[in-house]
């Protein structure tokens, strides 16, 4: 884009906020009008404009007995820690205090994060203490992805969790006391690098890829803005023209991401969660003619001991005899029909007509999906 464009967009931009008590009014009466709308800050995410983890290692003291018990690194940190403080200790000594654990730290750097903000942190023990209840965490360093220190840590840990042992074996835990939270607990050092100001565009990535939602979105912000100002690039991503300076394009944001749209309907789908049974039927799914018959086989074995008694006066003795039962029971198979175009509805009805439970059903679609009789993409989680 040339330079001389983007002044002008940013000037056509100028006078659309000034006055935009009136454009928003009338778009918003015009989107509310759309069935299901949804905001584009609900659908997509500005790209670059993202978290980014940290973690650093350091050590947990103050325990009241509950800390790393023999380990080798625990130790060694100690040992270190105090050497930076000019505590040398004697030459073959391992420190063994029961009262300091070896930790890690884990949190999440916001985006646009300023030094001196603070951020909640996890503290998580990585050896074998038992809690960190009542521990103080020292200053630890959290780096990036990239080694960098972006924040340090410190304070005092909240433990939601407890356990108490007795001396004869016998415990009892409530929750998880080896990990612990500082809410504000680390101070940013470093800003972590956002490419928000110096181009005169930005990209809007969707949650949930769909050529129809993106192609839906970029409709409507040309509606919006002006026709050309926004370009989707995939399934995903859709480039819009925005000012080139920070002030400028943090308002043409807020107004783009309150723009309203209806996105695109989800592909027909049937997930089936293998571990709890789970079915899920997504709007979609259709059926072609089909006729399914369903049945069940139940056994029941009862065992009964009874006691056989010998005889009077006779040399024989008393001894148990097992008895078992064996039932069967098949009840009568039930078969439904399908017809053409089934929707989703008649599905689960006429499921629930033959009491077929959530593995039934499940060998239900499988079939049908076999047949080629379900419209629908089978997805097994």
């Amino acid at each position: 884009m040339q330079p001389e464009k983007v002044v002008t967009f940013d000037r056509k931009f100028i006078a659309l906020l000034r006055c935009t008590g009136l454009v928003v009014l009338m778009s918003a009466a015009q989107l509310t009008t759309i069935a299901q709308a949804e905001r584009i800050k609900d659908l997509a995410s500005v790209a670059g404009v993202r978290s980014n983890p940290l973690v650093g290692y350091g050590l947990v003291i103050g325990l009241n007995g509950t800390g790393d018990q023999n380990t080798s690194y625990t130790s060694q940190s100690l040992k270190s820690m105090l050497k930076r403080f000019g505590v040398v200790l004697p030459a073959g000594t391992t420190p063994k205090p029961k009262n300091i654990a070896a930790i890690m730290v884990s949190a999440s750097l916001p985006p646009f994060a300023k030094p001196g903000q603070r951020i909640d942190i996890t503290v998580s023990s990585v050896a074998n203490a038992k809690s960190l209840r009542g521990g103080t965490l020292l200053m630890t360093p959290l780096r990036g992805v990239d080694g960098r220190v972006y924040a340090v840590a410190q304070g005092n840990l909240v433990v939601g969790g407890f356990g108490i042992d007795a001396k004869d074996g016998s415990s009892i835990t409530v929750n998880v006391p080896s990990v612990g939270r500082i809410p504000g607990g680390a101070s940013v050092e470093v800003a972590a690098p956002t490419p928000f100001a110096g181009k005169p565009y930005l990209v809007l990535n969707l949650h949930r890829a769909d050529f129809t939602t993106a192609e839906r979105l970029s409709e409507t912000i040309n509606a919006f803005i002006g026709k050309g100002s926004a370009v989707p690039i995939d399934a995903s991503s859709i480039r819009v023209q925005a000012p080139q300076s920070s002030g400028p394009k943090v308002a043409f944001i807020s107004t783009l991401e309150n723009l309203t749209l209806e996105p695109g309907e989800a592909p027909a789908r049937v997930i089936i969660n293998s571990r709890t049974g789970t079915v899920v039927i997504s709007q979609h799914v259709r059926v072609m003619p089909a006729a399914v018959s369903h049945g069940s086989l139940t056994v029941t074995i009862q065992s009964q001991d009874q006691v056989s008694q010998p005889n009077p006066l006779s040399n024989g003795q008393t001894v148990v005899v097992p008895k078992t039962n064996i039932k069967v029971e098949q009840p009568s198979s039930r078969m439904f029909l399908f017809q053409p175009g089934v929707l989703l509805d008649e599905i689960v009805r006429a499921v629930n007509q033959v009491g077929a439970a959530p593995g039934d059903l499940v060998a239900i679609l499988e079939a049908l999906k076999e047949a080629g009789a379900l419209r629908a993409e089978l997805v097994v989680i």
